[in-house]
């Protein structure tokens, strides 16, 4: 995306401002950096919107922007493939229309295709991704921005397909095309040749160019940082220089944020685990099996085939024999969905033999003693890898070790393994309608998070009337299908179900928004409940303004209220209360306390919010934050909860103004007379904020801010107020917005505005 595309940004933004689309325009600069800094959730909120929008206002190159960087924000960090081809493919055919085609910005969507196809299977799909970049590169020119995306991409199609030397070759003529138009490699574009020159046997090589990309700019710069270290930790374990490899390579919290390099990073460990200074142990085992089980969701069939290869070579490293076989049979049924072999077959039988020819660990006792020693075990070192091991032969038949076998074979990554056991030996050899009720809770969570729901429902219909419920209370809750779950939940609380069937009532109740129906559930068993359930009954009760339940709840948790009836209006001290901003992201908004779940906003927002101050909200009482350890640090502290509704508005009216900085006694003076009306005033500029001196030209500290007027308080007055209060001061004060609607001296707020630089 070059300037003119930037400058059209810019432009748009305006015009969807003055149309009144205020969060839209705040969103639009901000889709790039919500795509590159892992902002998800707002980029899947807002990037539709956008396009939905630009859809009714007929702006195809809008559209057009905000559907690429959605799909960007999918098949970068995130690495979706089957998932995401038909969008991609879509984003191609719409960039193709005669009204979107000139956009400078539509070879992207060749590009993001491409990458698509190489998330989903890069050796299967090496061939339609070089027949579908080469005409693309053929027309690009090197002096554009789309350039050196389009090359990258073909290079990793060319290694993809075992031709690393063409990638070489292909790398460095690119290189030679954009110096020649004045423009430098970017830094994928370098690591990209690293990655091909490894592939071609030329490690050393493979450094170098790593290491001449250093000072390139990233397309993606958040990630550029991890994605080097990925990448030359992989090149210099190919040179045995293991001390400056595991230096280099990120750590798990690092990458365990950023499925893109989750392979790359896996491969360098197993190279690495030979190094005292890795250590390859079950903890390592279970992330990778997450790992594989995410791209199983995302349609990554290539990355899911190699994961378990490189996992599954780990766990023969440690002995872990059980699970190598089940990582190879994971491996052999995931390569179906590959579109080419490449040599996993010869990998997935060498993997067999490899664990076949490996000794499991020696057991810590005899096999009728075994359920002993796993209850004796140090929960903090024991080895759950092992343990899955040591029981497997009395798994099936011994209830107690049943028990622990499959539960830590859910916690280790393998669900379905565990729920095959327990379904035979419960269901095919047992009464299942007798059953523990804690087997059958055993039994469901296993079969929910293996995701067999089919096989759940089966289940459920052999168990008792509560039981039946509950179970698919469960199910339905943890697909958020809530309308089931709130029925199946009131089904097995009618029956007897317990405290557990409650909780499910009042969470699908809540997402339902029948905040009467969920607290009710929940206040009837109000002595049975943990402190976590009644404040969540404590919510839901204040959302429906039932004061008499929020009044036994707080009682129950010991919180102490003044009044004895009618809403709960105290001042309990300040909160910093978390809401959605327009733009998707979060904002922070200084409240007053008023009851065990309820505050008043106490800061002016800017138009164009769902709230403002004055409103009064219901939180979540759970801290966001942990209370500092420091004690003059807790003193300072203002509590963060997140706000679930808005109770009751305010009715305020925020006016923004905006102006050269007075004199402190002026400031002062001014924000008395606010507070003397009780109107919340806020400054959102900081120290750094400066203006113009209309005569002079020199710079001098500014402040904008907004000012919140009650109901009844006319635009009229506030312009009047305003007018007064700033009339002695040295620069004069501009608040535009409210002049044009009062229609009171709009030409000198607009000199005022020009003049100052505003």
């Amino acid at each position: 995306m070059d300037v003119d595309i930037w400058a059209w940004v810019g432009e748009t933004q305006q015009q969807l401002s003055e149309a009144g689309n205020v969060g839209l325009a705040m969103a639009l600069g901000d889709l790039p950096a919500q795509a590159y800094e892992g902002r998800y959730p707002q980029l899947d909120v807002m990037a539709p919107a956008i396009a939905q929008q630009a859809e009714a206002l007929g702006q195809p190159w809008l559209e057009f922007y905000s559907r690429y960087w959605h799909l960007v924000g999918r098949i970068g960090d995130r690495v979706q493939g089957a998932v995401a081809i038909e969008d991609a493919e879509q984003l191609l055919a719409f960039a193709q229309r005669e009204d979107v085609r000139d956009c400078p910005a539509t070879p992207a969507a060749v590009e993001a295709l491409a990458v698509a196809w190489a998330n989903t299977d890069g050796p299967g799909y090496a061939d339609r991704r070089l027949e579908l970049l080469a005409p693309a590169i053929e027309s690009a020119d090197p002096a554009g921005p789309a350039f050196s995306g389009l090359v990258t991409q073909y290079a990793a199609a060319l290694v993809d397909a075992g031709r690393a030397g063409e990638a070489v070759t292909s790398i460095e003529s690119a290189v030679e095309r954009l110096r020649a138009a004045g423009r430098e490699a970017s830094w994928e574009l370098g690591a990209e040749s690293a990655r091909a020159l490894l592939a071609a046997g030329r490690a050393e090589d493979a450094l170098t160019a790593l290491q001449a990309a250093a000072g390139f700019q990233a397309d993606d710069p958040v990630a550029k940082d991890h994605r080097d270290g990925v990448r030359r930790a992989l090149v210099l374990a190919q040179l045995d220089r293991l001390a400056e490899a595991v230096d280099a390579l990120p750590d798990l919290d690092v990458v365990g944020e950023h499925p893109r390099v989750f392979v790359e990073w896996a491969q360098a460990v197993y190279k690495l685990s030979g190094s005292a200074q890795i250590t390859n142990t079950w903890q390592l085992g279970r992330v990778l099996r997450q790992w594989i089980d995410y791209f199983g969701m995302m349609g990554g069939y290539r990355s899911r085939v190699e994961l378990a290869l490189v996992a599954g070579d780990l766990a023969v490293a440690r002995q872990g024999v059980w699970q190598a076989r089940a990582l190879a049979d994971l491996a052999e049924s995931a390569a179906a969905e590959l579109r080419a072999d490449a040599g996993v077959a010869e990998r997935v039988a060498a993997l067999r033999a490899a664990a076949d020819a490996t000794a499991e660990p020696e057991a810590p006792g005899p096999l009728e003693e075994r359920v002993a020693y796993f209850d004796a075990a140090d929960g903090y070192n024991a080895d759950p890898e092992r343990w899955i091991g040591w029981l497997a032969p009395l798994s099936g038949e011994d209830l107690e070790a049943t028990r622990r076998h499959t539960t830590t074979l859910g916690f280790l990554g393998y669900p379905a393994s565990g729920a095959d056991i327990y379904w035979k030996m419960l269901v095919d050899s047992g009464d299942i309608a007798t059953a523990e009720p804690d087997d059958i809770g055993y039994l469901t969570t296993l079969l929910i998070e293996a995701r067999q729901d089919e096989r759940l429902e089966q289940l459920a219909g052999m168990l008792p009337h509560a039981a039946k419920h509950l179970a698919l209370a469960r199910l339905h809750t943890a697909r958020e299908r809530w309308p089931e779950a709130l029925d199946n939940a009131e089904h097995a609380v009618a029956a007897g179900a317990g405290v557990d069937a409650r909780r499910i009532v009042a969470t699908a109740a809540q997402q339902l928004d029948d905040n009467v129906k969920g607290a009710k559930a929940l206040l009837e068993v109000l002595d049975e409940l943990a402190d976590e359930d009644v404040w969540r009954m404590i919510v839901m009760a204040t959302a429906a303004e039932d004061w008499a339940a929020v009044r036994k709840g707080a009682a129950r948790i010991g919180m102490p209220i003044k009044s004895t009836e009618g809403p709960i209006e105290e001042e309990m001290g300040l909160i910093r209360v978390i809401l959605p901003a327009p733009d998707g992201g979060r904002r922070q908004v200084l409240s007053i306390r008023t009851g065990p779940a309820t505050a008043r906003l106490a800061l002016p927002q800017p138009r164009g919010m769902d709230y403002n101050a004055g409103d009064l909200v219901v939180f979540d009482p759970q801290l966001l934050e942990p209370l500092p350890e420091d004690p003059e640090e807790q003193q300072n502290f203002v509590p963060p909860f997140a706000a679930v509704s808005i109770l009751r508005p305010g009715g305020y009216t925020s006016y923004f103004f905006d102006g050269a900085a007075p004199s402190e006694s002026d400031w002062a003076e001014f924000t008395e007379v606010m507070a003397e009306r009780g109107w919340p005033m806020w400054v959102y500029s900081d120290e750094n904020y400066q203006v113009n001196h209309p005569t002079s030209g020199e710079q001098l500290p500014g402040v904008f801010g907004w000012v919140a007027v009650p109901p009844g308080v006319s635009p009229v007055e506030v312009d009047a107020l305003l007018d007064d209060a700033t009339e002695r001061w040295s620069h004069p004060l501009a608040w535009l917005d409210l002049a044009r609607e009062v229609d009171v001296e709009v030409e000198r707020h607009e000199r005022i505005v020009k003049e100052y630089g505003l």
